[in-house]
């Protein structure tokens, strides 16, 4: 069920405070590009540019030399590049839909389903949330090696599946559903699993697009990188991480490679941020 929560109320306002508020944001859009503009310009600059002093912003004389010979330090390693890209694509989608179809699934009865020991998993889910990745580093590498799954996709698949931040945000937003209709759901003969998949997902899409922007961000730049030795196996941010940190020589091939590192994360926000503003904008629920 989804319902437009907005009138068709015009919002009166003068052409000046148009102007106002779109320079306002036109200010604002540049402030946080900024980021994403020098590291741009950071990678066309040679490296006599790069160590200048003092720093400058904008590049002299572009080029692209630095992803030539990122290229070719890529094709020196024994293992085709094609390889690397083939286990981050699948370990990125993998993941990421591992995420969400877990966290959807727990978090539906976390929300709407009366049970003992409701509160107590709730809050293990929230206190779960403090902990920052190096903090939980040791106890994933001991469980990883307890199970047999260090040095293999199981360990860049299972500890991405298990975060905690997508059941938080779904189970929020589904508390947020009111019972009246998924009862009505249910009195129209829809099983648990269709009043899930069919009504409530639906009306938790922003969270479940902001999901899957944070989950595919956080796996392609190589969660679980630390428990893969076999050079079959590893992810391509790795393995450019890992070219980039040769030295000071190599200064410019790591500007080029934190460009070529941001292009799938960008990517994928820019794919989804308009249907998360329009979701956010256009459905929800009313009793």
């Amino acid at each position: 069920m989804k319902i437009n929560i907005f009138s068709n109320k015009k919002i009166n306002r003068s052409l000046g405070g148009n102007m106002l508020l779109l320079l306002a944001l036109t200010l604002f859009g540049l402030f946080m590009a900024l980021p994403f503009i020098y590291a741009i310009l950071q990678s066309l600059k040679p490296t006599q540019e790069i160590f200048a002093f003092p720093p400058r912003f904008f590049v002299s004389n572009p080029t692209l030399d630095n992803f030539y010979m990122l290229t070719q330090a890529i094709g020196d390693t024994w293992v085709p590049m094609g390889r690397y890209i083939v286990n981050s694509a699948l370990v990125t989608v993998t993941a990421t839909a591992g995420n969400c179809l877990f966290a959807a699934m727990a978090a539906f009865p976390l929300a709407k389903l009366h049970f003992r020991g409701n509160r107590l998993v709730s809050e293990i889910v929230t206190y779960a949330l403090l902990f920052t990745a190096p903090v939980t580093q040791f106890p994933k590498y001991v469980i990883m090696a307890k199970t047999g799954f260090i040095d293999s996709y199981w360990a860049l698949f299972l500890p991405p599946i298990a975060m905690p931040l997508g059941l938080f945000l779904l189970k929020n937003f589904m508390s947020q559903l009111p019972d009246s209709v998924l009862e009505a759901a249910e009195m129209d003969g829809a099983s648990i699993y269709q009043t899930l998949w069919r009504v409530a997902i639906p009306n938790v899409k922003p969270a479940l697009l902001t999901l899957i922007i944070l989950t595919s961000q956080e796996v392609w730049n190589g969660a679980g990188a630390s428990f893969i030795y076999s050079e079959p196996l590893k992810l391509l941010p790795t393995v450019l991480n890992q070219i980039a940190a040769s030295g000071l020589a190599r200064a410019g091939v790591g500007s080029a490679v934190a460009v070529v590192i941001m292009i799938v994360p960008v990517s994928v926000f820019i794919l989804l941020q308009s249907k998360v503003i329009e979701t956010m904008a256009f459905s929800g629920i009313k009793d």
